[in-house]
Parts: structure tokens; sequence; C-alpha cells
């Protein structure tokens, strides 16, 4: 029998999403309000993400991972596993998949049940599609890709409901372009951004539930 609240997410994923109007409210002030229909698909790459829920103990977790310092906009961001559209992909769910698998080792298993909002990123010129999935094993090992994940943090879903997980603070992703904005706490890291924005959807859609 499957799990009763999964059952119910996977009906609330099938209707009108949230939206950009609620990813905003986790938006940087200077953030251009672009929508995806407005933008002509010349304006972008594609890529994809996988919001993964773990169920452990009774209860669903979301890893997140943290990226390496190094000279870019990205530099030690927390993000959903994801990367960018590669042809051989053929679609853009097989895209957050493999990258799942390329950066922490998870590929057997899961089901994608739905998709968020797609999310501009103006700097990098990234549209990023997100698609919520279950992975159907709770004896999981991490296997992670050093090259590219600094380290692994799980969220669980009831502390994404604490409204005292968000926070305000300024980041400087780059020398100089100071940036206010609204954050998750997560185990004491900054998660903003684009990541930030799809998991305040994600959290609006569990809150209907």
């Amino acid at each position: 029998m499957e799990n009763v609240f999964l059952s119910k997410l996977k009906q609330q994923l099938k209707l009108p999403l949230p939206g950009i109007e609620v990813q905003f409210e986790m938006a940087h002030v200077n953030r251009e309000k672009l929508k995806h229909e407005d933008l002509n698909p010349t304006e972008y790459k594609n890529s994809s993400v996988l919001l993964l829920l773990i169920k452990r103990d009774g209860q669903f977790y979301i890893p997140l991972t943290e990226r390496h310092t190094y000279a870019g906009i990205h530099s030690g961001q927390v993000s959903f596993p994801g990367g960018k559209f590669d042809e051989v992909d053929e679609t853009l769910e097989k895209t957050a998949l493999r990258e799942c698998y390329e950066e922490i080792g998870l590929l057997n298993n899961i089901e994608i049940i739905g998709q968020l909002t797609s999310v501009f990123i103006p700097v990098s010129k990234f549209m990023v599609n997100p698609f919520v999935a279950v992975l159907n094993d709770p004896e999981i090992v991490y296997c992670i890709n050093e090259a590219e994940v600094k380290n692994i943090m799980e969220l669980s879903l009831n502390d994404l409901m604490l409204p005292e997980l968000i926070k305000n603070t300024i980041v400087e992703p780059m020398p100089g372009m100071k940036l206010k904005t609204p954050y998750f706490d997560v185990e004491g890291k900054i998660v903003w951004g684009a990541t930030a924005m799809i998991l305040n959807e994600f959290k609006h859609l569990l809150s209907k539930l």
C-alpha cells in the first residue's frame, strides 16, 4: 500500500503549482522577476535538479549538496543534485537522474513523481527544471563525487516547515557583489538563490496536504 503522504503529494503536483510568486518570496532583493514562458529558448541553457525524498525512521529527508569553493559564481553554494542538460540524456528528467547518480551515487529505485516551476538564473543564463522524486529504498549509501561535492546535508520535511528556518543575510557570491537575501538555515549553512526558491515552492505544496 502506497504511503498516504506520497499519494497526496502526487495528486498535489498534478494541480496548478504555487509558481513564481511563491518562489520569489525567497529571492534576493535585486533579482529580476523573469518567467520561463517570457523567455526565448535561445536565451538560456537547460539544466535539471532533483528534489529527492528519502524516508528513514518514519520521516522524509531531502539531500542537499554543498559545492567546493572555487573561482565561480556558484562557489560554495548549497544546492540539489543536478546539472546541465546533455543531448545524450534525451529528456530533462533523465538529466536530473544522471546528475544525482554522478554527484551522490543514487540511481536505483528512484521514482519521479512530479515537477516544480522552472527557475531562470540570470547570472549564468541557466533554466533550472526541478523534479520531485522518491527513493524507494531506506538502506541507502551515498557515494560522493569528491570533485563536485564537498558535503551532503539532509533537510527533514519537518524542519523545512519551521518558520524559524528562514532568516535574512547579505551574501557576496563574487567580490564586490553584495546581495541582501532571505535564506534557509540548514545545519548552519546558508541555502539561498534558486535552491531556496524551489524549496519554498515545495514548502507551500506541503502546506496544502
